[in-house]
């Protein structure tokens, strides 16, 4: 596969979330290097072990999916509105100034989270669990979660491992390694906006 990084999710460094209340492992952002004020896509993954309030993103759209643990039960505290992350592989978007407050089911849990400068990016974030082709877009991250994955036909990705492209890729097919017991993938498009 041309052009791609490979990362491993366990090898990345984890640092404390913009309001110190978890931990956060960054699988990238653009540009590279830009910190919480000034990235316009953010790739990560948190851990959450207590009750507390997300951090908050203003002019930024948010998509999370719990990876593993039984999840977290999030309310928005200025509107009341409340959303249960209790199945893994369900994304779920809100909007980065929200007020939301966590509230975990059953002890700890990891999630996966993608954030989108308003009005510079966007994201699709999908679950595959069987053969999908995908839409071209600007820049393209894929996370195996669960069984070995193929792109295109070419060498699996492993459970754990992380494909980015940042630059423009085209349509692409993702199949399991072993279609018996698929598992899941996470894939994430991430577009431009040019308006």
């Amino acid at each position: 596969m041309t052009g791609v990084e490979r990362l491993v999710l366990r090898d990345l460094p984890a640092r404390p979330w913009k309001n110190g209340g978890g931990t956060t492992r960054e699988v990238a952002c653009h540009p590279r290097g830009a910190d919480y004020e000034r990235f316009e896509w953010r790739v990560s993954v948190a851990e959450v072990a207590s009750d507390g309030p997300f951090s908050a993103f203003p002019g930024v759209d948010r998509t999370i999916v719990l990876l593993d643990g039984a999840g977290l039960r999030l309310r928005d505290t200025g509107r009341g509105a409340g959303h249960d992350l209790t199945e893994p592989g369900v994304p779920w978007t809100f909007a980065g100034e929200a007020a939301i407050a966590a509230t975990l089911v059953d002890g700890a849990t990891r999630d996966f989270n993608v954030m989108t400068r308003r009005g510079c990016w966007s994201a699709e974030v999908r679950t595959v669990r069987s053969e999908r082709r995908t839409d071209p877009a600007d820049a393209l991250l894929l996370l195996a979660v669960a069984g070995q994955w193929g792109v295109d036909g070419q060498v699996p990705i492993r459970p754990g491992e992380l494909c980015l492209w940042r630059a423009p890729v085209a349509s692409m097919t993702f199949s399991p390694a072993t279609p018996a017991a698929p598992g899941w993938l996470l894939v994430v498009r991430l577009c431009q906006d040019r308006r």
